[in-house]
Parts: C-alpha cells; structure tokens; sequence
C-alpha cells in the first residue's frame, strides 16, 4: 500500500472525474490526502471524504498565496485561463468548526509563507511578509488547539519560516508535528526541520531539482512521498495532468537513490504517514 501524502483531486483540474480517478487510487491500494488551499477547496476536500469509509482523507487549511488578490491557473479554480481571486482574510473559528465536523480531517495544511511573487516595492514587502507571518502563526495555533499535525508550504521563505517555528519550540508547552511539503531547501535548513520532528514530502519535484543529497541523508523514518497532483507529474507525464497512480515514480526514484528497494521505501513511507496523520 501507498500513501499519497499531498493531493489536491479537489481542485478545478478533476472537476469532472474526481470519483473516477480516487477509484483507481484506491483499487490500486493508494491512499489519498486531498489538501485545502482556502476556505473552498478545503471544504471540498473534506466533502469528498463523506464518500469513503476509509483511504481517502483531508487537511484544511488557507495557502499564503491566497491572502493577496491574485491570478491562480485554471486547475485550481473553475475559470479556463485563470482568473483573479479575491483575497481571503484566515477565519479561525470558521476553520476550526470545519475541522471539528469531520474526522477526516487529518491535518492543518496547507500553510506556510510563499516569496515567489513577492512585491518589489520594500514597504509593501514588509506588508506583505507580516501578513503570510501572522497568519501562518494563527494556522499553527489551531493546529496546536485540535492536536492536528501541518502541512507546510515554503516557497524561497525557508529562512523566516523556520525563525517562526524556532520561535514556538522554545515555548515549553508547544508541542507539533508535520511536513515540510515539495521540500525545495538545501541540507542545512533540511537538518533543522529534522530536528524539530518534521518529516520532509518528496514528489515530482525530485525530477527538476537535484535533491539527492537530502534523499539520501534524510532519516528513513522522516520521509513522505506525495504527488501534489494535478502538478508535477513524473516523467514520462511530464506537462500532463498528475495523479495519485503516478506514485510510483517517485517510490522508484527514492529507492534508487537510497539504494533500497521499492518495497522498502513503500513500507517506510506508508508507515510514516500513517504514523503522523494517525491514518485508520
């Protein structure tokens, strides 16, 4: 069995297949964490649960990207070239009632800091940063309040990120669990995650960047792997929708690099999620 740890078949992109494609996860023994990235497409997530006794979960959570009005690509959002979307202000208790509804809820995520499209303007900067910062620290809060693990998002922002949640282990009474997901820093920063109890995701990204360093380096009980489908599918899908089966690419190219076999990593990496996200 498989784990998928990141998924987003609640998205625009399976609008109209969803039920179709988590059929054919599951017949071939893949589980699935579907992931919010604002209010909507977490309570899609967690609507799709309601179907599936078992194999199929959510997280909720707001995406730093979505705290500004921004354009968002059509597998996302219903708009065939994209659209901008309004803002969205992080409702706690909106979230957390979202949560306590369902016990598939299994995470807090996605969440974290995004400076891709950050502003060049050093004011608004500011502005900008404050902004993802505060709200990704009331994220941790709910998650801390609901005993759920995070999903976490870092987009060239490992530096700050990590400065925040230094910042909440050195309070005595703070306790979290989670993943650094579509890991994309280097070994250093890697290091640091680790020993705060972090787990580091693995998905298609492997193929574009050469992260075999923190592959092999990486404790065998602190690595995830996921899809993040519908983006970052595995050669030879590359430029094509992703999904949950294509799993097995990233097994391969892990095991490969580990020097271990497919099963081995299947049975770790199955284990860890089931582990962090208490899978049942």
């Amino acid at each position: 069995m498989l784990i998928d740890t990141h998924s987003h078949l609640n998205f625009n992109a399976f609008k109209n297949d969803v039920f179709e494609v988590i059929k054919r996860t599951l017949d071939n023994k893949i589980w699935i964490i579907n992931v919010g990235t604002n209010f909507e497409t977490s309570k899609r997530a967690v609507d799709i649960t309601k179907n599936y006794n078992q194999g199929v979960y959510a997280a909720i959570g707001l995406h730093p990207i979505h705290l500004e009005k921004t354009k968002v690509d059509k597998s996302e959002i219903s708009s065939e070239k994209g659209c901008k979307i309004q803002a969205e202000e992080f409702d706690y208790e909106k979230y957390k009632t979202l949560a306590l509804k369902n016990k598939k809820v299994v995470a807090i995520g996605e969440i974290g800091l995004d400076y891709w499209n950050k502003p060049k303007n050093r004011e608004r900067l500011e502005i900008f940063k404050k902004k993802q910062k505060e709200t990704f620290i009331q994220q941790i809060d709910l998650a801390e309040e609901l005993n759920l693990p995070v999903i976490i998002h870092c987009r060239t922002a490992h530096d700050d990120l990590l400065k925040i949640l230094n910042s909440k282990f050195q309070s005595s009474n703070f306790k979290m669990q989670g993943v650094v997901h579509c890991f994309t820093g280097n070994w250093s920063q890697a290091q640091k995650f680790l020993d705060m109890g972090f787990y580091l995701g693995f998905n298609g990204i492997i193929f574009k960047l050469n992260l075999n360093e923190i592959i092999k380096k990486i404790p065998n009980e602190r690595i995830l792997i996921e899809t993040d489908c519908p983006y970052l599918a595995p050669p030879p899908f590359q430029n094509q929708r992703n999904e949950p089966l294509y799993l097995s690419y990233i097994v391969k190219r892990i095991a490969e690099v580990k020097g271990l076999s497919n099963e081995e990593v299947e049975k770790i990496t199955t284990e860890n999620a089931v582990n962090l996200f208490k899978l049942t």
